[in-house]
């Protein structure tokens, strides 16, 4: 049997030998590893509430274990609306879940208060998992925050069919209430950019399956650009999640300034390359559930031939990836069957076998 093939880069001199057009070993992959961190280590998920300390070490043995090219700090998306009030349940050992948000009422609004990061929730402690996983292995490797966007966080504050039924009826509200969570945003990722990690940013109520392109627009839009702006400000490049089928509004998600766009599976690689690959970065987008998940190895290494195929000749370039975070119990040998692929693929890129 031949040796596995091993990187001869580390994450951090392929992308930015990457960026600059000039040789690299492989594509960047990205298997958007969250709670499946825990089982490496052999932690129950509920044991990350809380506890930056054992969030970092699972992330960072993640990482070693597989050789991926960024550890994002992530456990929920619910971290900014909890600081601001909203009740989250913790499961033992499952994802965390919306229990009830901040305020039921518009007239609340007012109430709400700009999350502080260095005291509010479970915020400290993320950012204590940043600088840990920073101070080990960020010389190698890049390390970032997830940031759930505006408006998915005001969803959070008011609930999703509050704020469906505002975005209606009182229009006005919903911008209070997207400016207040914008506030709270920005903090974060100055808190996150101040320890020396870049925000990766997540957005799932403003997808396509959810929100109109013109609700988009008026409602998300907006205020997802104001938080580019400001990292982009800082120096740093952003990464833009927005889960379903978001093709009716690449344009928009690259006119805000994102750097590059995570491509959800619902979605096509090759229809991305076509509309906004000559802007932005494309990064996706293997399916989590039905090939990570649930897949053998030669379905991982038959979807990321798929993916590269599609897309390794994107103006801007790919990150080959899940199409969204994986789910808790994805074998480990699927993930690490995504890296092979990537390596026997190599750079410039051999999809065959041969």
């Amino acid at each position: 049997m031949s040796e596995p093939l091993r990187d001869k880069l580390k994450p951090n001199e392929r992308l930015r030998a990457y960026a600059k057009e000039e040789a690299v070993d492989r594509l960047p992959c990205v298997p958007i590893v969250g709670n499946t961190a825990a089982r490496v280590i052999g932690a129950r998920v509920g044991e990350f509430k809380g506890n930056g300390k054992l969030v970092a070490r699972a992330q960072v043995a993640a990482y070693r274990m597989f050789g991926y090219d960024n550890i994002r700090i992530f456990t929920d998306l619910y971290t900014i609306a909890e600081a601001m009030g909203a009740a989250v349940f913790y499961p033992d050992d499952e994802t965390a879940y919306l229990d009830s948000p901040a305020i039921n009422d518009e007239k609340d609004i007012a109430s709400l208060k700009p999350a502080d990061p260095q005291k509010d929730g479970n915020l400290p402690q993320f950012l204590e998992a940043m600088k840990i996983a920073l101070d080990e292995v960020g010389d190698e490797v890049p390390v970032t925050g997830a940031l759930t966007g505006p408006f998915t966080t005001s969803s959070f504050l008011i609930g999703a069919e509050r704020l469906a039924r505002g975005i209606i009826t009182s229009p006005e509200a919903v911008h209070e209430l997207c400016s207040v969570a914008l506030e709270s945003c920005l903090n974060y990722a100055k808190a996150i950019i101040d320890i020396g990690c870049t925000p990766s940013l997540t957005d799932p109520m403003s997808s396509g399956t959810v929100i109109s392109r013109k609700q988009f627009q008026t409602f998300s839009f907006p205020y997802l650009k104001k938080l580019i702006d400001y990292i982009h400000g800082r120096g740093k490049g952003v990464t833009l999640h927005i889960c379903g089928n978001t093709s009716k509004i690449w344009d928009l998600m690259a006119d805000a300034g994102a750097d590059c766009l995570s491509i959800d599976n619902e979605a096509s690689l090759a229809d991305a390359k076509r509309a906004v690959g000559d802007r932005v970065r494309l990064m996706g987008n293997v399916r989590p559930s039905e090939i990570m998940l649930e897949g053998t190895q030669a379905d991982v290494n038959q979807a990321v031939r798929r993916c590269v195929t599609e897309a390794h000749d994107s103006p801007k370039g790919l990150v080959v990836a899940s199409g969204c975070s994986l789910p808790t119990e994805t074998p480990f040998e699927n993930i690490r069957a995504m890296l092979n692929a990537v390596r026997e693929i190599g750079w410039p890129v051999n999809t065959g076998r041969g």
